[in-house]
């Protein structure tokens, strides 16, 4: 069977200061990031209305400075705000116009946790999703992300983390609170939804040069419906991640590369999928030894 690569696409967590400098090394990713990146300050690379631009020029600045030298994909994923990015490298979706759409995605995000302030996240671990959903039902949240048979994110009030935790140690999970206000993938994003579908159907999209795999339904991509009604709908759904890892396994995938910033995809990917040759750029000093350990995969 012949080698297949699967790109991947980051959401937040990974972001830092640096993570502009790998795509540097390159004129193209140079001149991408200089004609449309948001600058980066660590003071607020963790609010939305920051971290979702800069982290869609990150990869897609990444992309520009190696996709002449790789092999063209067959497939790309992306988690949370990294699906917007998976478009742009599918070419459906312009840098330019990734970045702006990452922007309105933020700001309505942002706009909907102010008309409902007080929630936050929970990272659960080390129980089935199935019980993990009935605990979070019981303390007000709702399943945000499915990452494994057993882990999951789950997004409700503040006021009822302490409850929440407390329902899941004595249940023998694992659970941490995330340092973040929006309950993202959750109904409580639900008057986002709207106005981020708007602002899909007002941009311009091209041809798909590959498959995009749904974060909400690990099914394929590759019309401008289905990206406004799966991009969109994202932002108040469960995102099936481990959903989408299978499907990309199923499709015939044999190499991934995660374009960062940072390393959590490729860590979930191999965990999952070990007999999928995966990495992330994070774990390059230079675009030569990405380019070298992709080009390797398909000797």
């Amino acid at each position: 069977m012949s080698a297949r690569l699967l790109i991947l696409c980051p959401g937040q967590g990974g972001q830092h200061t640096g993570m502009y400098d790998l795509a540097r090394g390159d004129p193209a990713g140079a001149a991408l990031l200089d004609a449309c990146a948001p600058a980066l300050d660590a003071d607020t690379l963790f609010e939305n209305q920051a971290a979702q631009p800069a982290i869609v020029a990150a990869t897609l600045a990444t992309w520009e400075a190696l996709r002449a030298q790789l092999p063209a994909p067959s497939l790309a994923a992306g988690y949370s705000i990294g699906e917007l990015a998976a478009h742009g490298i599918a070419g459906a979706l312009s840098p330019q116009d990734a970045i702006a759409l990452a922007r309105v995605r933020a700001a309505g995000m942002d706009g909907a946790a102010a008309r409902d302030p007080g929630k936050t996240m929970a990272a659960i671990g080390a129980i089935p999703v199935a019980r993990a959903r009935e605990l979070a039902q019981a303390a007000g949240f709702y399943v945000a992300i499915v990452n494994g048979e057993d882990a999951c994110v789950a997004g409700g009030p503040g006021a009822g983390y302490a409850g929440l935790a407390a329902a899941c140690e004595a249940a023998g999970a694992r659970v941490q609170q995330l340092p973040v206000a929006v309950a993202s993938h959750t109904p409580l994003m639900a008057s986002a939804v709207q106005a981020f579908a708007a602002a899909l159907g007002a941009a311009s999209f091209g041809a798909w040069r590959c498959p995009v795999l749904s974060g909400i339904a690990g099914t394929r991509i590759g019309t401008r419906e289905a990206a406004i009604e799966h991009l969109s709908r994202q932002l108040a759904e469960t995102i099936e991640w481990s959903a989408c890892m299978d499907a990309a396994v199923e499709s015939g995938i044999t190499v991934a590369l995660e374009l960062g910033p940072g390393a959590a995809l490729a860590r979930m990917f191999q965990g999952r999928h070990p007999q999928v040759a995966c990495r992330s750029v994070a774990e390059f000093r230079s675009l030569e030894g990405v380019i070298s350990w992709v080009s390797r995969q398909f000797e």
